[in-house]
């Protein structure tokens, strides 16, 4: 709890003895300074809980920051893995019947360059 925190919940809880006083003896510049003091005293308060959240946020920034980047690193070495395991079941499979691969290639390459020119008349 920081400082903004106490003053503010003190000022609130002021601010509505304020008020009951104020309700209790019908003095309208009570009540209104008692309501006034607690909403003040909320707005406050929120603000320290504010505060406290963001210097909580930063003293778990290193720790976070380590931890993505470790998740990082291993998600990268899988990805680097999986890439590595898919090339060599391709080249595998382009030894075992490289006529197939080559008519492949050949008729995505056609297709490609049909949508990019168009037919012609």
């Amino acid at each position: 709890m920081n400082k903004d925190e106490f003053q503010g919940g003190a000022r609130y809880v002021g601010g509505k003895v304020e008020k009951t006083i104020g309700d209790t003896v019908s003095s309208r510049d009570w009540q209104v300074d008692g309501v006034v003091d607690q909403v003040a005293g909320g707005a406050q308060n929120l603000y320290g809980r504010a505060k406290s959240a963001v210097a909580d946020a930063v003293d778990g920034a290193p720790e976070l920051a380590d931890k993505l980047g470790s998740d990082a690193r291993e998600a990268a070495d899988r990805a680097g893995q999986l890439a590595r395991q898919g090339a060599r079941t391709v080249q595998e499979s382009a030894e075992d019947a490289p006529l197939l691969w080559a008519l492949g290639a050949a008729a995505i390459g056609y297709g490609l360059a049909w949508l990019v020119h168009g037919q012609r008349d």
